[in-house]
């Protein structure tokens, strides 16, 4: 039998509806940043040259709130709208077909913090292993090269935290709204499609975070990045709770900008290549075994909730009016 969502629309169409409103959602970027840019830009520059007079405008520290407002108003269009307008359009209007739901303990959260905490440790080796593999591909090392510096500059150009003021706001600038936004997308919505559709989780989450390290446009970190991405994959697909890995996301975002604010509040240079301390590789692997041990204590406390959540999902299915898909 075909699989279909709870408004009749196929895998493919799903799937349709999800390019579609990213690509809806990189438009309102494009438009969001165009405005903001403008602002900031000094009065009367040239439409040719524009976009250098924004990007120099961004580097100044007076416009600083513009640019973290930039940043979080982006990522919402390119994620949150687009998984909203997804779920409801497909699923319907209840938030919980995205995960959001109530059923998680002070222990899921937890556990959830440590997994993504040592897959930090144990995907370390491999942005290690990837730099000495592309530098091999000099073409390729290029590239990676700029988009490493063009990301370190971005970094760079938010870490201005002046006080425990500016520190909070980044907190919820660079670490919960990026968290939640994107686990709501790659998690709660794309994720969610494969599984159902494909009928194959570990394919699924595999996919999910290749695409989810992909978006990140980095050659040095991504086959780290799809690590972190898996094990984010296979939190949500054995808890099927959506604040579990915003949380965990959260508090992994969280130790970067405390670094930063650290360096900031003692006047040092902040060195984005020097947040993340260097992995020996058989920490690496030490880091595995505890994650799998991790994974086992997750599921110890996670099985009553995880059978509320079926059953309410099996109740929502047939009581929900499906006939049309925007009833």
């Amino acid at each position: 039998m075909q699989y279909k969502s709870n408004k009749g629309y196929s895998g493919f169409g799903q799937l349709g509806m999800i390019f579609c409103f990213v690509g809806l959602g990189l438009i309102l970027t494009t438009i969001l940043q165009l405005m903001i840019g403008i602002q900031i830009a000094p009065p009367g520059t040239p439409l040719d040259k524009m976009g250098d007079a924004m990007l120099e405008a961004m580097k100044n520290p007076k416009n600083l709130g513009a640019v973290r407002v930039m940043q979080v108003l982006s990522t919402c269009c390119m994620f949150f709208i687009p998984a909203l307008l997804y779920s409801f359009v497909c699923n319907g209007k209840k938030l919980f077909w995205l995960g959001f739901n109530k059923y998680f303990n002070f222990y899921q959260v937890l556990i959830g913090f440590l997994i993504i905490f040592t897959a930090n440790i144990m995907a370390g080796p491999l942005q290690e292993l990837s730099e000495k593999i592309v530098v091999h591909f000099p073409n390729l090392d290029n590239v990676a090269k700029k988009l490493e510096n063009a990301y370190n500059d971005q970094i760079i150009m938010l870490s201005h935290l002046n006080g425990l003021g500016d520190f909070i706001f980044a907190l919820i600038i660079m670490a919960f709204f990026p968290a939640l936004f994107e686990e709501l997308f790659f998690r709660g919505a794309l994720q969610t499609l494969l599984v159902k559709w494909w009928k194959k989780p570990l394919i699924a989450i595999v996919v999910t975070s290749v695409v989810f390290s992909i978006i990140h446009m980095s050659v040095y970190l991504l086959l780290s990045r799809i690590v972190l991405g898996f094990v984010l994959g296979w939190m949500f697909h054995q808890t099927k709770n959506i604040w579990i890995n915003t949380i965990a996301h959260f508090l992994n975002n969280a130790i970067a900008v405390s670094q930063m604010y650290a360096l900031s509040i003692s006047k040092s240079k902040i060195d984005i290549s020097k947040l993340d301390a260097k992995v020996d590789w058989w920490l690496g692997v030490l880091a595995v075994f505890i994650i799998f041990a991790l994974f086992k204590f997750l599921n110890k406390y996670t099985k009553k909730n995880r059978m509320k959540i079926i059953a309410q999902e099996q109740s929502l299915l047939t009581s929900e009016n499906t006939a049309s898909p925007f009833s």
